[in-house]
């Protein structure tokens, strides 16, 4: 069942990435050739207009073909000959679509979840370093750190990720008043448990707080945009080498981390709302990762144009869109490269396990 929530998931997130593309192409006025659910033959096929809409045999991948994407036309209402900033909503509404629908799965998850943990200090240990007169109290709730604003504690847990040993300063709210905290030492401890595992810890623990109708509103853009930040904190540690290929999976890997989330979940239904929760992320990470300005990414493309834009603005010369279908070509190859070795990577380790 997980197997078959994940392939659903994602055959979904491309129906309605293509479908942002779609609604605002044909909103600007351009044309579109194909609206194609999948990849490979066609199984269905059916003309409507000027549009072919079709679902193909591979479950994966989909398109929305429009007229002169990547190469010259006369056709009036190519997408070349659309106004620049039309061609920019275009290629921007694949990754809006994905967010939305990414926020959306958060709201549903966060109603779901019965408890949730707060910003506020429960308990601070005794052997912890960042309590005291001048560190953190019992009852105080966290509102900034390093800088940083704390709205949810996935923001606190995810600022001190990677957060070396050191003296960091807070912002919280001590029975009603805004308390500055400056060089509070925050420095992980061996701790051991029952079962004799250890981990690093600094000793204090938030409260959790029962889930209620107007708890919920307020978590769901702070919880969405901590995704995002998650995303950008796992591409700072691919470029800085705190983590490589090893550390990355592809559509083999995450329906497998999906399958082990289920596993390890006490029941059907904390399976599904923890599986949510993957695809919630999932749906973010796509939007953000998708605008990145790399070739063959919508994000590259939105680069292309402000950039041909703006020459074209200078020099008064149209720049052949082939040279942009080139790049985007390679960057395409590229890209089912790094598809086919996480791929083999993720089979592997899944035989190996």
């Amino acid at each position: 069942m997980s197997i078959l929530f994940a392939i659903l998931l994602f055959s979904f997130l491309i129906f309605i990435h293509e479908l942002g593309h779609f609604v605002a192409a044909k909103r600007s006025g351009v044309q579109v050739n194909e609206f194609a659910m999948f990849m490979g033959p066609a199984i269905y096929k059916k003309q409507v207009g000027e549009t072919l809409y079709s679902i193909r045999c591979i479950p994966i991948g989909g398109y929305c073909a429009m007229e002169g994407e990547d190469e010259e036309t006369d056709n009036p209402r190519s997408f070349q000959k659309a106004a620049w900033w039309k061609r920019l909503i275009i290629l921007v509404a694949g990754s809006a679509m994905n967010f939305l629908a990414g926020v959306l799965i958060v709201a549903v998850v966060l109603f779901c979840q019965p408890q949730y943990a707060s910003t506020q200090i429960k308990q601070v240990e005794s052997w912890s370093t960042v309590g005291g007169e001048a560190g953190l109290q019992a009852g105080d709730e966290i509102v900034e750190f390093n800088g940083q604003r704390i709205s949810v504690q996935e923001d606190f847990s995810l600022a001190t990720l990677l957060l070396p040993d050191g003296e960091y300063d807070m912002v919280v709210m001590r029975n009603g008043q805004r308390v500055e905290l400056e060089n509070v030492p925050m420095i992980r401890q061996v701790v051991e448990d029952e079962n004799g595992n250890q981990s690093m810890l600094y000793g204090i623990s938030f409260a959790v707080r029962e889930t209620t109708p107007q708890s919920v509103p307020g978590r769901i853009l702070p919880t969405a945009f901590n995704h995002v930040k998650s995303v950008i904190v796992s591409l700072k540690m691919l470029l800085t080498g705190q983590a490589g290929l090893k550390d990355m999976s592809g559509p083999v890997g995450i329906v497998q981390i999906m399958s082990d989330t289920a596993e390890a979940s006490g029941s059907a239904a904390a399976a599904l709302v923890n599986m949510l929760y993957l695809g919630g992320f999932i749906a973010i990470n796509l939007a953000v990762m998708n605008m990145l300005p790399l070739p063959a990414l919508d994000g590259g493309r939105v680069f292309c144009l402000l950039l041909t834009t703006a020459a074209e603005k200078i020099t008064r010369r149209k720049i052949d869109p082939k040279y942009e279908g080139y790049l985007h070509t390679v960057g395409m190859v590229l890209l089912l490269i790094l598809m086919a070795v996480l791929l083999f990577k993720d089979i592997f380790v899944i035989f190996a396990r």
